[in-house]
């Protein structure tokens, strides 16, 4: 996400006069040090203006109009590139990646200019102007200035002040700025002073710059061009999270140093600005060179970190309605609010704010909402106070998609980017460390808010299949904790790699642990209270645990076995999870850290920390009373069961405690026994519980895969669709069906799985042939059939396979009648793998005139599945040509390499094709085809025999990564053999 680092660079006035002597004796060294030095234009400064009022904005550039433009190359670097040894480099507080607290913002006048104009969108290169007026109050004497740039150039800097309180801001002196520099691996920009400002007093920074609109990735402040009522058309829009407001426009640019704004935005007539506040004033100017353009100035917003700040340019429609007197505005495409396909977002999105409203007491404070609906935005959905950007994919429902997961998809979109409002823009959390604080009660809520818009879904199993999959990545070995320590951080790009499962999903687990062993009354009572004390303020997660702990305080009913913060901060500062096993013979409780391949790693590391587990219970169905297990193991004696054949126990109530749950023997078999009896005595979530943990606890050596495998002898009686998506997903794999060192597990497991899978089978196939229309609001259902029909198929039922024919020539016939979306990849497939040329060709021909991304994808994938050599030579051979096919989105050797067939055949492919491959692919990609090639092997000598096969293509140092990566491969599968001979006796005496 962020940018490159580079190393710092410092250019004073000295040395840019002394290299301007050089160059009239050197004309050669000027044209190399001109590519490498850079440095802050001077110009005449401009007038002072007053702040903090909102029809203050700065006035129009209009000497402006052709302003001086930036020329980085196509890594975007900034204006200043040059880099020097570290000893030229003067050591200072521009080294840190933390701003020094010398400077508090208080306001920003901020106008920005883009050029962009319609009848100008192949220009090569689009950019933009602005000033900024910074009022910043001093707390420390300096003589020098630090603040956030990237990818602009200064045109002028001014300080004035100290600015007069009594007289409403009014300037009364001016600080000289001797000079301006970059320091370029931290980002900032430096003004060093004539005087020193004083400690108390008012500043104003006055800062003109100008930069390159980013016409590559979305941040910053990027374009879009994109097709709409037939024409091609260009938008602009803003992506400040987490470090790109710097690239946009000079300013302090961390979370917890919040400013109002005044924005002013200057664009062309026939577009629409939008920010975070209502439009306050529009008027026109020209430049000039005669060309008119329009003003818009936007009310001040309330008090808000940088990384909120938002635009937009664009020429959209939109659809819009009142919720609790606030307007609500969706913007999109012409095309796309014609059709309605933005009527779903704006139906919800005023229930979503009246929900939250309610549930946490405290109003939205903006008087207006904007959504916009985004092209193509990388960042899928931003939060930005009073103005929402979304891809449009996640914003967007169009009437065929009622049979996808889209329309709870952007349910959990919307509601997650409107929980923001309240977490993360009201209160903010201090720095990046504790992004959770947003990410995790917004991601929380977004699944409250997703039950509660659709009852029909089932909260817990929701939460379990979108969000608890993060338990896989986790574990002791892992080095992310969900809250980290400022001084672990000593880049900006590390800032950028904390948007990952481990923020979003384990943070939304820590909230949910906190309910589930609280109570929602008390939950709630004490994030109003943490929400009230930190509005437009920044906290930190210590003051989130202060909050519980005084809600906690304030009653007599919850009792804990120590405070929040001792709780909460082992689960939140620690990496990984607990495994803890019940002895239901002597009601021991043990808890110990879960190791990926436990006998293997647990001497790798010594985790000594234990956690303070709250564990919710049911015995034999009745809820039981909340323990806690504060120590390494604990004596629970009411969890002893008898030898009754109806006595059983299961700890981790719905799931809601972030751990994985085992049992001594007896305890596996008691439960085993009552799934056999009647499995529907036990709920939904612990049928899924049971199977996810047994698989995971075998697969890494805390029990035995038989134990796992007891589990499924009563699938013949399941018919909950999401509970057979596990048992297949940690079963039928391809490569476990493929590899033909597994020959003997197929058949078995074929006959042990059919039996079982024919009565969920019969019922889903006849609603899909039958009434398809059925499942459009059931969405479990929807994310579990691609699984169901995959493994149908792969396991040879013959009612898959003719169903998929029969679907596949349906649509090639009459391509109406499309193929149901949820299962539209598995029939696809087989549709090509059961087919001639003639399909292919078919399949080929749709893939060449679709322009949508996930469908071509969806069909590159599909023309793989041909088991004929030649059709996946023809293949491979369209892909790297300059034939009229591009496969741009897929890499299709590596995708026709992943099919048992394909291996073989990409194998071949590369003898004679290897160069072409790596120009069209990257060098790299051969390292990963050599991965996929030899995925199946056991032994050193074929390592050596790929080897041998791939050297000629690789170079030294991929050769290195390729053997340390089949080696790996290698004792995986080592592994694994073992495994699955124990899978193929167990599948023989139970089949």
């Amino acid at each position: 996400m962020g940018p490159r680092s580079s190393s710092g660079f410092y250019v004073s006035r000295a040395v840019a006069l002394l290299l301007a002597g050089l160059a009239a004796a050197v004309l050669l060294a000027l044209a190399v040090l001109a590519a490498l030095y850079g440095r802050c234009a001077r110009v005449a400064p401009s007038e002072p203006r007053a702040c903090g009022v909102p029809s203050a904005a700065p006035s129009p550039p209009g000497d402006q109009e052709s302003p001086r433009t930036p020329k980085p190359d196509s890594t975007r670097e900034p204006a200043v590139t040059a880099t020097t040894p570290d000893d030229w480099r003067p050591s200072g507080p521009w080294d840190q990646l933390r701003l020094p607290p010398w400077l508090v913002p208080l306001h920003y006048e901020l106008e920005l200019w883009p050029r962009l104009r319609p009848d100008k969108l192949s220009a090569p290169e689009l950019s933009f102007t602005g000033r900024v007026n910074i009022t910043v109050r001093c707390t420390v004497a300096t003589e020098r200035l630090l603040l956030h740039s990237l990818f602009l150039d200064c045109e002028s800097a001014e300080v004035r002040g100290p600015l007069s309180p009594d007289t409403g801001g009014a300037t009364v002196g001016r600080v000289p700025v001797d000079e301006v520099w970059f320091a370029l691996d931290m980002q900032y920009m430096v003004l060093e002073l004539r005087e020193a400002l004083q400690p108390g007093s008012l500043y104003e920074l006055q800062l003109s710059f100008s930069g390159l609109v980013n016409e590559d990735a979305r941040d910053g402040l990027f374009l879009n061009v994109y097709t709409d009522q037939g024409e091609r058309r260009a938008l602009l829009a803003s992506q400040m999270e987490p470090t790109f407001a710097r690239n946009v426009f000079p300013c302090f640019d961390e979370p917890a140093l919040k400013a109002t704004f005044n924005i002013t935005i200057i664009h062309h007539p026939s577009y629409v600005a939008l920010s975070n506040m209502p439009k306050l004033g529009q008027f026109e100017k020209e430049d000039v060179n005669g060309s008119k353009w329009t003003i818009t100035t936007f009310y001040t917003t309330p008090r808000m970190s940088t990384y909120l700040a938002a635009f937009a340019v664009c020429d959209y429609d939109h659809v819009n309605r009142t919720e609790r007197g606030k307007e609500i505005r969706i913007w999109a495409r012409k095309d796309a609010i014609a059709n309605g396909d933005a009527d779903f977002a704006l139906n919800i999105t005023g229930p979503i704010f009246s929900f939250l409203e309610d549930l946490l007491n405290t109003s939205y404070p903006l008087p207006k909402t904007d959504i916009i609906a985004l092209p193509t935005f990388d960042f899928r959905a931003m939060e930005n106070w009073g103005l929402m950007i979304f891809d449009e994919s996640g914003l967007l429902l169009q009437p065929d998609d009622l049979l996808t997961s889209k329309k709870t998809m952007i349910s959990y979109t919307v509601s997650h980017e409107i929980g923001h409002q309240w977490f993360g823009n009201l209160v903010t959390m201090d720095w990046w460390n504790n992004i959770w604080l947003k990410e995790g009660f917004a991601t929380y809520f977004n699944f409250e808010i997703t039950t509660y818009l659709n009852p029909k879904l089932s909260r817990n199993e929701v939460f379990f299949s979108d969000v608890l999959y993060v338990l896989q990545q986790d574990h002791a070995l892992v080095s992310r904790a969900v809250s980290m320590k400022t001084e672990n951080f000593t880049d900006t790009n590390e800032i950028n790699e904390l948007f990952d499962v481990f923020t979003y999903n384990k943070g939304a687990s820590m909230a949910r642990m906190l309910s589930g062993f609280l109570n929602e009354n008390l939950f709630i009572s004490a994030l109003k209270s943490y929400l009230k004390t930190f509005s437009y303020s920044n906290a930190e997660q210590d003051d989130l645990w202060r909050h519980f702990q005084m809600a906690i305080d304030d009653q007599n009913t919850v009792v804990l076995p120590a405070t929040i913060k001792s709780i909460m901060d082992h689960w939140t500062h620690q990496s990984g999870f607990p495994v803890i096993t019940l002895n239901v013979s002597t009601g021991i409780v043990k808890q110990e850290p879960f190791y990926l391949e436990k006998d293997k790693n647990q001497t790798l590391l010594t985790h000594n920390d234990t956690w303070i587990i709250p564990i919710l219970w049911i015995k034999n169905g009745t809820t039981q009373s909340l323990v806690w297990l504060d120590k390494s193991s604990k004596v629970f004696p009411e969890m002893q069961v008898s030898d009754s054949d109806h006595d059983w126990v299961i700890l981790n109530l719905n799931m809601t405690g972030y751990y994985r749950v085992s049992y001594d023997k007896l305890g596996w078999k008691k439960l085993n026994q009552q799934l056999e009896k009647d499995p529907k005595a036990i709920p939904v979530i612990h049928r899924l519980q049971l199977i996810d943990d047994a698989f995971s606890l075998s697969k890494n050596n805390y029990i035995e895969i038989e134990t796992a495998l007891d589990l499924t002898k009563y699938l013949a009686e399941e018919d909950e669709i999401i509970v057979w998506r596990a048992v297949l997903v940690h079963l039928v794999t391809r490569d476990l069906l493929f590899d033909v060192n597994n020959y003997d597990i197929y058949p078995l497991l074929k006959k042990y799985i059919l039996k079982r899978l024919l009565s969920i089978w019969n019922t889903y196939s006849t609603i899909i042939r039958e009434n398809v229309e059925a499942l459009q609001d059931d969405y479990l259902a929807i994310i579990s059939l691609d699984k169901l029909f995959e493994s149908a198929c792969l396991l040879g039922l013959e009612d898959c396979l003719q169903l998929s024919r029969e679907l596949f020539k349906n649509w090639a016939n009459h391509p109406e009648n499309e193929i149901p979306y949820p299962i539209k990849t598995v029939i696809l497939c087989y549709g090509i793998a059961s087919g001639s040329d003639k399909e292919w060709d078919f399949l080929l021909n749709i893939y060449t005139n679709n322009t949508k991304e996930e469908e071509r994808s969806q069909l590159a994938y599909a023309m793989s599945c041909s088991r004929d050599p030649w059709i996946l030579n023809r293949y491979m051979e369209y892909a790297i040509t300059t034939s009229p096919f591009s496969f741009n989105e897929t890499n299709v050797i590596e995708v026709v390499a992943e099919s048992e067939v394909g291996r073989y055949v990409a194998k071949d492919f590369l003898v004679n094709n290897w160069q072409a491959v790596s120009e069209r692919y990257g060098t790299e990609s051969l390292v990963n085809l050599m991965c996929k090639i030899g995925r199946t092997l056991s032994t050193d000598l074929q390592i050596m025999e790929l080897q041998q096969f791939f050297s000629p293509m690789l170079e030294e140092h991929q050769r290195l990564t390729v053997h340390a990566q089949l080696q790996t491969l290698k004792i995986e599968n080592l592994k694994n053999k073992t495994r699955n001979a124990r899978i193929a006796a167990w599948l023989r005496k139970n089949t």
